[in-house]
Order: structure tokens, then sequence, then C-alpha cells
């Protein structure tokens, strides 16, 4: 059954994707009370003002596309906001490093029959980020990502970096972005680089505790920002309605 919104059509929505950083998100902003839908627990809270609805849309691109298109047919919120985690690949990114996503990649896809590059290229998404300035009010890396239901594993590397110029990789942000670019909705992924794998060996491989605590102090930090962040998307969403482009 679902539960009755207060604010149906949230100028923002914040999705985020894995149990590990939407638990750092209700300890961080303390709700009054969680409400539950289909793929897990949302809440409203006010950041500078502004109610901004806070989902937590599941790990995976089974949950992150499904999430995506219940939250924009449910909420239909101005902008989607994602924040989370990724691994970066050491040497071409930086532990806390921030990623403003501008091309979301899906890896993973094996094909037999044809083109695997053609597939590939069928589920790769570049995020319309026309509407934004160059006054990007936190620092941020604009770069693409790519994204798998995996983890980056060392074997892998050389082969991601060769193939796709790979900085860094996610679980959920391909199919995010396949949502909301075919629903025509404005969309921020910034993901921060929560540990490193290289050719050899990955930080938290093996060890989720080490994860668990790096996702905590990013989702911190990206829940910091959105002090900043909400009120220059806003302003930059009424810029651009405005001058009609």
């Amino acid at each position: 059954m679902l539960c009755a919104m207060s604010e149906p059509h949230p100028a923002v929505l914040v999705l985020v994707s894995a149990d590990a950083e939407w638990a750092p998100v209700v300890e961080a902003l303390r709700p009054e009370r969680l409400e539950r839908c289909p793929y897990g627990n949302f809440f409203v809270q006010s950041v500078g003002g502004t109610p901004i609805l806070f989902l937590h849309g599941g790990w995976g691109k089974i949950a992150a596309a499904a999430s995506t298109e219940y939250a924009i047919s449910r909420w239909q919120p101005q902008v989607l906001m994602n924040l989370g985690t990724c691994g970066g690949i050491r040497g071409r990114a930086q532990r806390g490093e921030k990623l403003l996503v501008m091309r979301a990649i899906t890896y993973d896809i094996q094909e037999s029959m044809g083109s695997a590059e053609a597939a590939i290229l069928a589920r790769t998404t570049e995020i319309d980020l026309t509407w934004l300035d160059d006054e990007f009010p936190v620092p941020v890396r604009r770069t693409h990502i790519v994204s798998g239901d995996r983890d980056l594993v060392p074997s892998e590397v050389t082969g991601l970096v060769r193939d796709f110029d790979a900085v860094a990789g996610d679980w959920e942000s391909s199919a995010i972005a396949y949502v909301a670019a075919r629903r025509g909705v404005p969309l921020l992924i910034i993901r921060a680089v929560s540990d490193l794998v290289d050719e050899v060996a990955g930080e938290t491989i093996g060890a989720l505790p080490v994860f668990k605590e790096a996702a905590a102090a990013q989702m911190r930090s990206l829940l910091a920002d959105l002090e900043s962040l909400i009120p220059y998307v806003l302003d930059r969403l009424r810029q651009t309605y405005a001058s009609g482009v």
C-alpha cells in the first residue's frame, strides 16, 4: 500500500542507491518520519528552505532503473539528483574526488550474436548538462563513469581503461541516466570516490566494513554540499525555463 505524501511534486528528488550510502543519509538528516514505497524508504526534508524528497532506490541496475521510473512517475520532480559513491581507478581518480557524470557507460554487456560495441553504445547515455554554467558551487570533476552489476576488479582494470578510458565505476549510474533521459527529466549524478582499485588489488575487496566507513564519510560530504547545490540548481532551472532553452 502506498503512503500519502505531503509534497506530491518536489522540486528536487535525491535518489540514493546502495544500502551503505542510504544509512548515513538517515543518520545525518534524522528525518522525523520514514515512509515506504516498493523500492525503499523515503522522506521529505527541508534543505535551505526547500523541501527535498530523499529516496532509497536500491543497489544495482535493475533496482536503479525501476526506482528511477517510479520516482519520476509518482512525484514528477523538476530535477533528479543521484548522490552516491564509486570506485576509482588508481592513477586516474583520487580518493574523495567528486565526479559530476557527463556520460554513463554500461560496460558489462556480453553480446555474442552481433556487435558488442553497438550493444554497449545503445545503453550509454550522454547526460545533458547544458543548463548548468561554469559557476558550479562545489568542486567536481566533469567526466564519464562505467556502470555494471559488479564491483571493479583488478583483472579487468586494464581492459576498462583501454576500451572505455575508465576513470571510475559504479553499479547504478547508467540505469538512472538511461531512464531520466527518456523521461526528459534534468539529472545530476554526483559520485564521490570511496576507494581505489588497480591491476593488483582493491582497497575494499573482501572488506565490507572498510567500504561502509568510506561510504559514510563521502555521503556526509555530499549531503553538506546540498546547502549550496540546491539553490544553484533551482536558479539554473528557472533561468533555463525563462529563456525557453
